[in-house]
């Protein structure tokens, strides 16, 4: 069993979805990466439907062909996704907090489409980020979550979960925070209905 105190079941199913959603990032079959883990395909698409029991070596194994690590693939979700700004009237200023580390870049990014409506589409890879809306409202999807961020709203994610962003009612601005693992993730083309990213 996983070395875990969250309720089993949930993290369970997460697991599998990162699995997947990493796979499918990387543009893999379930057979090219059965064989960089050294199973089965069989096995591979029991482990990731959820008709195989999870075994702690497997997931090492497969945690290090998803070129991720085993505390990544096990790490559970915050619920505080989305915040509002502290707002400083004194000094006319607004600000957001961000867990920052070296490494950091930022982008700012207009995106037009609504996020997509299927898991295949969305992203899983190791990294955290960060956005603030700057205008419109935007739609973060993140595992089988759905938030609403407002202009002036932030949110901070882990990137192992599956997630896309996507405009709700019209055009919106973000200005977007990625550590090195999460700005790799990205590297490898943009998001659908996302402009390219121009770094600030």
């Amino acid at each position: 069993m996983l070395p875990v105190t969250q309720d089993d079941g949930e993290l369970d199913s997460l697991v599998r979805k990162r699995i997947r959603a990493l796979r499918v990032a990387q543009g893999w079959s379930l057979e090219e990466l059965a064989t960089r883990a050294n199973v089965s395909p069989s096995t591979l698409s029991r482990i990731e439907t959820g008709h195989r029991r999870l075994a702690l070596d497997q997931l090492v194994t497969l945690a290090r062909a998803l070129d991720t690590s085993l505390d990544q693939l096990v790490e559970t979700a915050t619920d505080d996704v989305v915040a509002s700004p502290m707002i400083d009237a004194a000094r006319g200023q607004m600000r957001w907090s961000i867990k920052a580390q070296p490494g950091m870049t930022v982008v700012r990014q207009r995106i037009t489409d609504p996020p997509p409506d299927n898991l295949a589409r969305m992203r899983a890879h190791p990294g955290r980020e960060w956005l603030v809306v700057l205008s419109g409202t935007a739609t973060l999807l993140l595992g089988n979550r759905r938030f609403r961020i407002e202009t002036n709203q932030a949110a901070e994610f882990p990137t192992m979960l599956p997630h896309a962003i996507g405009a709700d009612g019209g055009p919106c601005e973000i200005l977007g925070v990625f550590d090195r693992d999460a700005r790799r993730g990205h590297q490898s083309g943009d998001d659908a209905g996302q402009a390219p990213v121009q770094p600030r």
